[in-house]
């Protein structure tokens, strides 16, 4: 075998999760990354915007990264594109219409100018170095999607991207079976396939069941018919568009991302308006209720949505009321339960019908067991390595290759991270590369980990205790401890509880010998220790401790011939002045605080 003759695949995300889908595709002297997904939050992950990949792993590999290749438009394979292009400006490839929604999302960023859009076709082949690429038709729950065959030193590899076998597609475009049949004639190395669905037996249905289901149930609304779905799902929004006209009935588009899509799949013509069917959503106000219907974004629950603030009242132009019927027409990411029954409830209390996924106004883009086979089948790999899922999707979709006659040692149940590396005699991992989440929080990227989410958690749960005390230069107290609370209560008034942990604190202080004093990051250790057990004693709770301590100087007496106040619940104003000082160390968590001239700590906002 010549020198070089190898290929390696570097998963980033996608293998463990729904969503934040990247692949890198490596030879010794280029590299192509495979989609730029992100995922959605968790609801463990508190005020966190979006999840993308680790990057590291692109960027150690600088030079040799030709590209950002995107098998289709939805977000989970597009969405983290504006944050890696900012790290690793490359050409960006992809078909008409998924670069259109990609260039959208780009210029929100501010990054339109700067990116190079490379457009590319079904049957097309681009080369980049030692890698060449060819682009295979498949269906899915967007138009214009694609799989990936790429031609390698050491042999051919395909990625399925996310597919299923339709056969009677919205558009007409099937997936291309005679090519995929093609490429297993030719000899495949390795097959890189969606294992989203892989846990479902049979076959996924048409995305056509979910128009007759629509044809069949507009007719009943004796108000308004709203339609929540995702933005991207074109081929849904022309079936609604296709039942309302069959009706009579005008359809209003309603979100920002929604109406950006409508427009951008009816330039490029993925999307069939029907004339005179498309109003603005202001204008459905001079329309009687049962001739209108509303697409919209917030399948999902999210709080802010449109159909969130439909639910609470709190939508500019449309208040939600009996007789209106309102349907989910999307999958519940795992996670969104509970976001998406709180929108339901609302909506039902204000007299709509709901319908749901179980009510058949739904169905998957993914395949099912039986399409995976026919995939397997199709292009009868060397070697196998089920992709796009979390790992028990994963592990039946290997089983299911292995009765499918590929050998054990020849399926690879990878993770984020691993280097696989693939010769004509097969492939194994070699390694591992930096890999993991990344998350979102308003402008901020990264800087929140996950210790900070078990901080959030934590507060969200039991609150926060602050005890601030002050010592003068020999350790010795000389104000406090005063005890702040916020989002804590007990029953019974929190102020007898803690001013018995005040005095345990001062107990556990005196106690102390001259050079444990002195040691701030110790007293801080000691305090807390003190309070979190009496706390969880007392009334069973577990709220974030932070003691800070002062170096003071003291300046007389309190009133009460106790320590001085600190500005506390009493409101006396503190008879000794704090003198600045760094340090107060101690384990993470803990303060140490400079007040401000004229004053001591004040209680957060």
């Amino acid at each position: 075998m010549a020198q070089g003759s190898w290929v390696r695949l570097i998963p980033l995300g996608g293998l463990g999760e729904i969503g934040m889908n990247m692949t890198c595709l490596e030879t010794a002297e280029d590299c192509v990354v495979l989609d730029a997904g992100l995922m959605f939050p968790e609801e463990e992950m508190l005020g966190i915007d979006l999840v993308i990949p680790e990057f590291t792993a692109l960027l150690e590999r600088r030079g040799r990264v030709r590209a950002v290749v995107l098998t289709h438009g939805h977000e989970d394979h597009t969405g983290a594109l504006p944050y890696l292009l900012r790290e690793l400006p490359v050409p960006v490839y992809g078909t008409p219409l998924t670069l259109a929604l990609a260039r959208e999302r780009l210029r929100e960023a501010g990054l339109e100018e700067t990116t190079d859009f490379r457009p590319i076709h079904p049957d097309a082949r681009v080369a980049f170095g030692s890698l060449a690429l060819e682009f295979i038709r498949v269906c899915h729950s967007i138009p214009d999607g694609v799989a990936v065959a790429a031609r390698t030193p050491a042999g051919l590899l395909v990625h399925t991207g996310d597919f299923k076998f339709d056969p009677a597609p919205v558009d007409g475009i099937p997936t291309d079976e005679s090519r995929f049949a093609a490429l297993g004639d030719e000899g495949v190395l390795a097959l890189l396939s969606d294992s989203t669905n892989a846990l479902l037996g049979g076959i996924t249905p048409s995305e056509r069941a979910v128009g007759e289901a629509f044809r069949a149930i507009f007719p009943r609304a004796r108000g308004r018919t709203i339609v929540a779905c995702f933005a991207s799902h074109i081929h849904r929004i022309q079936q609604v568009l296709d039942a309302a006209a069959a009706l009579g009935k005008r359809v209003a588009v309603n979100g920002k991302s929604m109406a950006a899509t409508t427009r951008i799949a009816a330039e490029l013509g993925h999307l069939k308006v029907p004339p005179g069917v498309l109003v603005r959503l202001d204008e459905l106000r001079h329309l009687p209720p049962d001739r209108t219907v509303i697409v919209t974004t917030g399948s999902q629950g999210e709080p802010l949505s449109a159909i969130a603030r439909m639910a609470v009242g709190e939508h500019k132009h449309v208040d939600v009321r009996p007789g209106d019927l309102v349907i989910f027409s999307a999958r519940v990411i795992p996670g969104n339960e509970q976001s998406i029954a709180r929108t339901i409830n609302a909506l039902l209390r204000r007299g709509a019908e709901v319908l749901t996924e179980e009510d058949g106004v739904h169905v998957s883009g993914h395949p099912a067991r039986d399409e995976l086979r026919r995939m397997l089948r199709l292009v009868r790999p060397l070697c196998f390595l089920p992709v796009h899922g979390e790992y028990r999707h994963r592990y039946a979709h290997a089983r299911l290759a292995e009765a499918e006659g590929v050998p054990r040692e020849r399926v690879l149940v990878a993770e984020n991270g691993d280097v696989l590396e693939f010769t004509a005699a097969g492939g194994r991992a070699v390694g591992k590369v930096a890999a993991g989440r990344v998350f979102v929080d308003g402008k901020g990227v990264g800087d929140v980990e996950d210790t900070v989410l078990r901080d959030r958690q934590h507060l969200a749960e039991g609150g926060m205790v602050i005890v601030v005390v002050g010592f003068d230069g020999a350790g010795e107290v000389i104000a406090g401890p005063e005890i702040i609370s916020r989002g804590f209560a007990h029953e019974g008034g929190a102020e007898d509880l803690f001013e018995e942990a005040r005095r345990l604190i001062l107990e556990v202080l005196e106690g102390c010998g001259p050079e444990e004093k002195t040691d701030r990051g110790l007293m801080v250790k000691r305090i807390r220790g003190v309070l979190r057990k009496f706390i969880q004693a007392s009334v069973d709770r577990r709220p974030m401790i932070l003691p800070v301590v002062l170096e003071m100087e003291a300046s007389g007496a309190a009133p009460d011939g106790r320590a001085g106040a600190l500005g506390g619940s009493a409101g006396r104003r503190p008879p000794i002045a704090p003198r600045p000082r760094s340090g107060g160390g101690g384990e993470r968590g803990a303060a140490a605080l400079e007040p401000s001239q004229g004053g001591g700590p004040r209680p957060p906002a």
